[in-house]
């Protein structure tokens, strides 16, 4: 008798397509960080990245709501965005700050996230994938959402880029330089006039140490060899941490702890407000092995009227004496610094004490900006407001100024012995001495003999300027790359 065998067939379920998702950043560094954070959430749910995006299911876009110019900026990445055919969400500071008004003008976009979506983006692309409706993010005031008293804010239970992590590293690097941004703090108390940032940012919030440390640890893993601390504001570290931490001295308790980790050569603390940096922070900066000389001061403006309108303190007495304090601890420090110019009532002798400021000062790099309404701020509503193309007047006139400014002050470091972090090698090698922040303060151009990598620390003499550029005669490598030894392309020659 022949026996056949039963045979059970079971339905071996079919995987579900991969999803591929592209993430576009505009703005500033803090986005920078939060891109890296949505990167770290979605792959863990599940969502393959790429830098190609007619090749993904979805794109993100990585708002900026700034001023005028960056949120037109953000938009037109979401129409481009569109043209590949691949679904559109938006998120971000733009997103979070316009929310439904954005959906309803931007109907190219299948979603408009807020920051309390991000703890469960991958989900939400799932259900934009799917079709599913998701209702516009419904904006409010950030600032109202945690309690007054910063020491309570710890315990709030609010969705915050960047924070709440715990132990685990929820980032995911999108490129291989060796400077990395890492957020201390989000969120602002201040209420300067012409600002709209606390509104949608929310009132200021630290990071826990330990949880800025791990980070710190896991982006010298993966190659960092510099970090950029970055926030709102970080001169106000650690008000909201406790006495444990060193409460408002907890910046300057970090630092040396962070320049001890493992891999790090260089950390550089960004965003400073001038009336809140106490004397023992400028040492804790100049002081501290591994911390650059570098002092990125929030002046804004020099007359004290001026300032007063833009809910400011101090003024070109008090700001000169600063710059003389850091300069004494720190003769080589970079000094570099922002204003606006054509202020509402600003006068023609308020613009003139800006510009005997900024002579006096003699500051690296200046950024100038022309005033213009931002929406919701206490400034749209004054008087006294400047026909726009006298304030575009204001900004070349001061732009030049400035321009003549910080090529002399570049001019006047020919000679110096300087630390270069190198960031590009080939027929053009270049990086950053410790008083050139990323991507706005200029670089250092190299020339000479050695085989260099993007990475290493050299050291080198400045035998030349142009501009705020300076021309740097490399000498030796100080701190190879990531493995210790530096290989690359070689060093002949001007640049």
């Amino acid at each position: 008798m022949t026996v056949a065998a039963a045979v059970t067939l079971r339905a071996v379920p079919t995987p579900p397509a991969a999803r591929r998702a592209a993430l576009l950043t505009l703005g500033c560094a803090r986005n920078e960080v939060d891109s890296e954070e949505l990167a770290g959430r979605l792959t863990g749910d599940g969502w393959e990245l790429t830098e190609d995006a007619e090749g993904a299911d979805v794109v993100v876009v990585n708002t900026c709501g700034f001023v005028e110019s960056a949120k037109k900026d953000s938009v037109d990445a979401l129409l481009e965005a569109a043209e590949t055919g691949a679904k559109v969400v938006a998120v971000g500071c733009m997103a979070e700050r316009y929310g439904a008004e954005l959906a309803g003008s931007l109907p190219e976009a299948a979603a408009v996230l807020g920051f309390d979506h991000y703890p469960n983006l991958g989900e939400r692309l799932d259900d934009v994938v799917a079709g599913r409706t998701i209702a516009a993010h419904t904006p409010t005031d950030r600032r109202t959402l945690l309690p007054i008293t910063p020491v309570s804010r710890s315990t709030a239970d609010l969705a915050v880029p960047g924070h709440g992590w715990g132990p685990r590293v929820l980032r995911r690097r999108l490129d291989d330089a060796p400077v990395a941004a890492l957020k201390i703090a989000s969120g602002c108390d201040r209420r300067c006039s012409f600002c709209a940032i606390p509104s949608f940012r929310g009132a200021f919030v630290s990071r826990q140490p330990a949880e800025i440390l791990a980070e710190a640890r896991w982006l010298a893993e993966q190659g960092v060899r510099e970090l950029f601390l970055v926030s709102e504001n970080s001169t106000s570290y650690g008000k909201d941490l406790g006495r444990e931490h060193g409460g408002p001295a907890a910046l300057e308790r970090l630092l040396p702890r962070l320049a001890e980790v493992d891999g790090i050569e260089r950390v550089r603390v960004s965003y400073l407000q001038p009336a809140e940096t106490r004397p023992g922070l400028v040492t804790a900066i100049a002081g501290t092995d591994g911390v650059a000389n570098y002092f990125d001061m929030s002046f804004q403006h020099a007359s004290s009227t001026v300032l007063r309108r833009m809910r400011r303190f101090g003024g070109t007495e008090s700001f000169l004496a600063l710059v003389e304090q850091i300069r004494e601890l720190a003769p080589d420090a970079g000094i570099r610094s922002n204003v606006i110019v054509g202020f509402p009532g600003e006068t023609e002798d308020e613009l003139a004490e800006l510009e005997h400021f900024l002579t006096e000062a003699r500051l690296d790099v200046v950024g100038v900006f022309g005033y213009s309404d931002e929406d919701g701020t206490e400034a749209e509503g004054l008087d006294g407001k400047l026909d726009p193309r006298e304030v575009a007047q204001r900004v070349t006139r001061v732009g030049d100024l400035v321009e003549q400014l910080t090529a002399q002050r570049a001019e006047d470091r020919i000679g110096e012995e300087v630390l270069v972090l190198v960031e590009r090698v080939g027929q053009e090698c270049a990086g950053r001495a410790a008083h050139q922040g990323p991507e706005v303060d200029g670089e250092c151009l190299l020339t000479g003999e050695g085989e260099l990598a993007v990475g290493d620390l050299v050291r080198g003499k400045v035998v030349d300027s142009e501009g705020v550029d300076l021309i740097v005669e490399l000498a030796e490598v100080v701190g190879g790359a990531a493995s210790g030894i530096a290989v690359g392309a070689a060093v002949e020659g001007s640049p």
